[in-house]
């Protein structure tokens, strides 16, 4: 729905259903009931979801025309995408396969781009679309203390990723659509945190992409430089820049100073602690963790000691093992409830939210806000809800957040 600061939704891979049928089926239950809460008199949008099979089998046309025909029907319309998750999200153990295949695969291209030409056909006209993406791959698949190795990947993934570029400008020039891929940095991704993203793009993206444009379109280095900036944004999701104790303004201020943009904000909270100095308040904390330790997502946790130095976890069960007198607080990689501040002896990074929000209000850097809160099946008994009350609760949080003075 359009709001004050953007078109806001929620992302479908909430929804089980890794069929298009599936799916199709769970989004005809649940969107005419949620709209009529959230924008009864209004067109509403979704953030779409499609696993690898069911973008293969949207692009039939008979069901990709009824499917545009139902989003007329009930008035809501397509405006960004999903495109990180792959195969299989919900009642399997995702863990660090939500990264496969990654960016040096030639199934992450055809995927993406899949993604985007239908999102090209079910855009309504006029209106930039975006789709997130992994952080290229994840970093433990490597060994990354190795500069050579890094380098590899980062030039394999790179020129993987220019593919879809490729693809984007030919729909820009034919169509006149104009799209974005939104990387999504996340603890323990090749890229990780807004350094990285930038440095990445400077140093990789940047050079690749100019020798790419110039050689197939004839641009010039201000010309391709426009274009990857047009076409390769950040996903900014407010759980994982959290995590990594990275401040929103200055997230934004750094991407400001090196002329990138915000495609998308995903509005998601993570879980953080203080510890206190007695030992047995430590381990009442440490054990509050543990009711958050399942087995279907990584929840990497991010530590910091009074001198604020960091610590990473590629999960809970490796933090909970490491937990030791010089951790002064953790964050947890769990995408919580965002209506939700307090989970008794925890708390949610919801005041992050609170703070993107105002500075998109302030200052708006992004047309697109997308709540993503996917582990409603894998929450604590007595924190689950039924999922259509809990999307219309969250999206009821972010407006009365978007009017807050």
């Amino acid at each position: 729905m359009k709001t004050s600061l953007g078109h806001l939704s929620y992302c479908t891979n909430i929804h089980a259903g890794e069929h298009w049928s599936d799916h199709f089926m769970a989004l005809q239950r649940a969107l005419p009931g949620i709209k009529q809460q959230l924008s009864p008199g209004a067109p509403f949008g979704l953030g779409l979801r499609l696993s690898d099979v069911a973008s293969q089998e949207l692009c039939y046309d008979e069901r990709l025309k009824e499917f545009k025909q139902w989003l007329a029907d009930n008035n809501l319309y397509v405006f960004t995408m999903n495109g990180f998750p792959f195969g299989g999200f919900h009642r399997v153990r995702v863990k660090d396969e939500v990264h496969k295949p990654d960016w040096t695969t030639e199934d992450r291209v055809q995927y993406t781009i899949r993604l985007f030409r239908l999102l090209a056909d079910l855009l309504p006209a006029g209106m930039a679309g975006g789709v997130s993406t992994s952080p290229l791959s994840y970093r433990h698949w490597f060994n990354w203390a190795d500069r050579w190795e890094r380098d590899r990947i980062y030039e394999a993934t790179t020129q993987s990723l220019m593919d879809v570029v490729e693809e984007l400008v030919r729909i820009r020039q034919g169509k006149g659509v104009s799209m974005h891929l939104d990387i999504e940095p996340e603890p323990d991704g090749v890229l990780e945190t807004a350094d990285e993203f930038i440095d990445w793009f400077n140093q990789y993206l940047r050079p690749i992409g100019i020798e790419r444009l110039n050689a197939i379109f004839g641009m010039t280095v201000d010309e391709a430089e426009e274009a990857l900036r047009e076409h390769v944004q950040l996903c900014y999701d407010v759980c994982h820049f959290a995590v990594g104790f990275e401040r929103p303004d200055e997230v934004l201020d750094k991407l400001k100073k090196n002329k990138l943009r915000v495609g998308k904000i995903q509005i998601s909270a993570a879980l953080k602690a203080t510890f206190p100095p007695d030992k047995e308040g430590r381990e009442l904390l440490r054990q509050e963790f543990t009711r958050f330790n399942e087995p279907t997502y990584l929840h990497q946790v991010v530590a910091t000691n009074a001198a604020g130095e960091l610590s990473r976890y590629p999960d809970l069960p490796e933090a909970l093992a490491a937990f030791g007198p010089a951790h002064a607080e953790w964050r947890s990689h769990f995408h919580v409830p965002i209506f939700v501040s307090d989970y008794g002896r925890l708390q949610s990074t919801q005041s992050d939210i609170a703070e993107v929000l105002r500075l998109q209000k302030e200052q708006p850097f992004t047309e697109q806000l997308e709540a993503e809160t996917y582990t409603w099946e894998v929450l604590p008994e007595g924190l689950k809800m039924p999922i259509n009350d809990s999307i219309v609760r969250e999206l009821k949080w972010v407006l009365e957040e978007m009017n807050n003075e």
